[in-house]
């Protein structure tokens, strides 16, 4: 592994930014006052984190990436508490929310997030979604509209085009199966690996092996399977003829997809690109300060 961790980790640059979706952020514990539990149509227990507060302002929903927590979004639940109702989810499968077996998909994440909505009553929100969270907002706008939303937040990764995908890049399509293999045979030191291609500025150390210790929790079996619907699985582009509420796209400097978010920003009647430098995919980690005074401008502009 010792060979094989510094060459992933050059690979790992140049790559689609939500296959490392993985492991940052500060972890100083619960920023929030409240947590609670809501259901899945089909069952799966899904948990969040709320404040609870009461506030005229529309609602921030936090959804993580692949292998994330909501406690990824720490920096913003401080940041917004005292002004927002803020909640963040675990999608399924990954921190504390249910294990399960079927629905790890943007589409089925889609009915987690309405459901995480309707037990809340929330009916003003801005989604904000980062890296495989961007599937996830893209995919419940396509199947649910826009009637619960007030804004849109997609944060350093583009729409997927599906399986069309693997023909327009398949030397990427190849390098995710190769190291889909490596994460299967060696998942800790995989996880590990990957904070060099994520973030600008490392982690330190017991704040590394906690975030890896969160990325565990999802099977490893069922993170392959993620990454490729997130990747490969449908082809979510067409959802963006939908997004008919302010949009804003947040991406790094140094993102391998900018290319594909400046487009997808040119797409949206309105939308508003940022691009953070000195940052990696975590923008919000990395630059939180830049990150939340982007959001707060989008916001005041969303009320206008």
């Amino acid at each position: 592994m010792k060979t094989i961790l510094p060459q992933l980790r050059l690979r790992m640059r140049g790559l689609a930014p939500i296959c490392w979706l993985l492991l940052s952020g500060a972890l100083a514990g619960p920023v929030l006052a409240g947590e609670g539990t809501a259901t899945a149509a089909d069952g799966t227990r899904l948990h969040y984190v709320d404040n609870g507060r009461a506030s005229t302002q529309p609602t921030l929903v936090f959804v993580p990436g692949w292998g994330m927590d909501h406690t990824i979004w720490d920096a913003q639940l401080a940041a917004f508490d005292a002004t927002h109702r803020v909640v963040a989810m675990d999608p399924r499968s990954q921190g504390a929310s249910q294990q399960t077996g079927s629905g790890n998909t943007p589409e089925g994440r889609a009915g987690d997030i309405e459901a995480v909505l309707a037990a809340q009553g929330l009916d003003t929100v801005v989604l904000i979604g980062w890296s495989q969270g961007v599937q996830d907002v893209a995919a419940y706008v396509d199947r649910y509209g826009t009637g619960r939303v007030a804004g849109l937040v997609l944060v350093d990764a583009a729409v997927s085009n599906g399986a069309a995908a693997v023909a327009a890049d398949p030397q990427a399509a190849q390098q995710l199966l190769q190291r889909m293999a490596v994460y299967a045979a060696h998942p800790r030191e995989y996880l590990r690996g990957m904070m060099g291609a994520i973030f600008v500025k490392p982690l330190a150390p017991e704040r590394l092996q906690q975030r890896v210790d969160i990325a565990l929790r999802t099977p490893v079996s069922t993170g392959v399977a993620m990454l490729v619907a997130d990747l490969y699985g449908m082809d979510r582009s067409a959802a963006l003829k939908k997004f008919d509420r302010p949009t804003l796209i947040v991406a790094s400097a140094g993102s391998a997809e900018l290319q594909a978010q400046r487009a997808a920003a040119a797409q949206i009647p309105g939308a508003v690109l940022e691009v953070v430098t000195d940052a990696g995919h975590g923008v919000f980690v990395d630059q939180p300060e830049v990150f939340n005074a982007a959001l707060r401008r989008f916001l005041l502009k969303a009320q206008r």
